[in-house]
């Protein structure tokens, strides 16, 4: 699996975040959804990755700089085909070694808390994010999971 820094203009990646958008709306109340669109990733805060194998996209996520102490994921899709083979995992793993690399103190994220979230959720279970209220600009929600995970960075 490759993991590179990705500038969003690939027919693959935009097919994978519009997968991702329509099923977060579908899944969740439109006002419960903080799923960026194209141009939203594509601000200059945020870092988006994708993942490959030869020419077959397996999935994506980005990080988004807050403040020199933290930082926040988003963006986080594993495409259908790959599911299952350790694609979010990897992704997971990439994006906090590169949050520790920079010397954020803390990285979080929201999710939803329907079921459909599940395994997202004990994905980021498993690597030690725990549930926290809102952060940022995010307001409490009955649909949002927000969690959060203290770095310790690399020397």
């Amino acid at each position: 699996m490759h993991i590179k820094i990705d500038d969003l203009s690939s027919p693959n990646v935009i097919a994978l975040l519009q997968e991702h958008l329509d099923d977060m709306y579908a899944t969740s109340p439109a006002e419960s959804v903080h799923a960026l669109d194209l141009n939203a990733l594509k601000q200059n805060d945020i870092t988006f990755f994708s993942a490959w194998r030869g020419d077959s996209l397996l999935g994506c996520i980005a990080i988004k700089h807050h403040n020199t102490t933290y930082a926040e994921i988003k963006s986080m899709r594993t495409a259908k085909q790959a599911r299952g083979q350790g694609v979010a995992s990897r992704l997971l793993q990439h994006v906090i070694e590169l949050a520790m690399a920079k010397h954020y103190q803390v990285l979080s994220l929201e999710t939803g808390t329907q079921d459909y979230f599940q395994a997202a959720r004990n994905l980021y279970t498993k690597f030690g994010f725990k549930e926290c209220g809102p952060f940022a600009d995010y307001q409490a929600d009955p649909n949002s999971t927000f969690m959060t995970l203290p770095l310790k960075a690399v020397a």
